[in-house]
């Protein structure tokens, strides 16, 4: 069913958006609690209810075409945003693809570097970002019950400040004696040692 323009805009700003953050909120705690207690097939199941998930799916297109910094950006399709009727369309495209996701091909763009040379942007199309975002959902979870409560790298809600604050509270000199140091490791996996 497609929807007139007046019509699909009004339904896809009343959707309920709290409450879809709230469900998929709760299914990602789940996961998180299944990897965390060792039962991998349940948070595997989980997660296939994440990628089934209304909630996740509409979070994952808004996320895409509204929030997202390079949301104008286009993909090899040539669509640099998405009006209603077809965010309400991808959803049901992502519904119906749910276990098979065909990505399309990448965009490319010449980015040019500091020293001359210039480096390839890929950029993929709304349709393969929401799918991508959708994924994320489904996987997060389950690295972040894997992480040590001190990683600071590359983890949602955590910055360079959260790391500070933890090395000034713990090199306090109030704090643990007189003895701290600070250790720095850079690790490199040499693939003539693995195997």
């Amino acid at each position: 069913m497609i929807r007139h323009s007046e019509n699909a805009s009004e339904s896809w700003k009343t959707l309920p958006w709290k409450q879809f953050r709230r469900n998929l909120f709760r299914l990602q705690k789940r996961v998180f609690k299944a990897v965390q207690a060792g039962d991998k097939r349940k948070a595997m199941s989980l997660q296939k209810l994440i990628l089934k998930s209304l909630a996740a799916r509409f979070l994952a297109i808004r996320q895409v075409t509204q929030l997202n910094a390079g949301k104008k950006t286009a993909g090899i399709d040539g669509k640099k945003s998405l009006i209603s009727e077809e965010r309400f369309e991808l959803e049901k495209s992502l519904k119906a693809s749910s276990n098979d996701w065909k990505h399309q091909k990448l965009r490319s763009i010449p980015i040019p570097k500091k020293d001359g040379s210039t480096r390839m942007l890929k950029i993929p199309t709304m349709a393969d970002r929401a799918w991508q975002c959708l994924a994320k959902y489904a996987l997060e979870p389950a690295h972040e019950a894997t992480f040590h409560s001190r990683s600071y790298g590359f983890r949602p809600g955590r910055s360079a400040h959260d790391a500070q604050k933890t090395l000034f509270d713990n090199l306090n000199s109030n704090v643990n004696g007189i003895n701290k140091r600070v250790i720095e490791l850079d690790i490199e996996v040499r693939p003539e040692l693995v195997g």
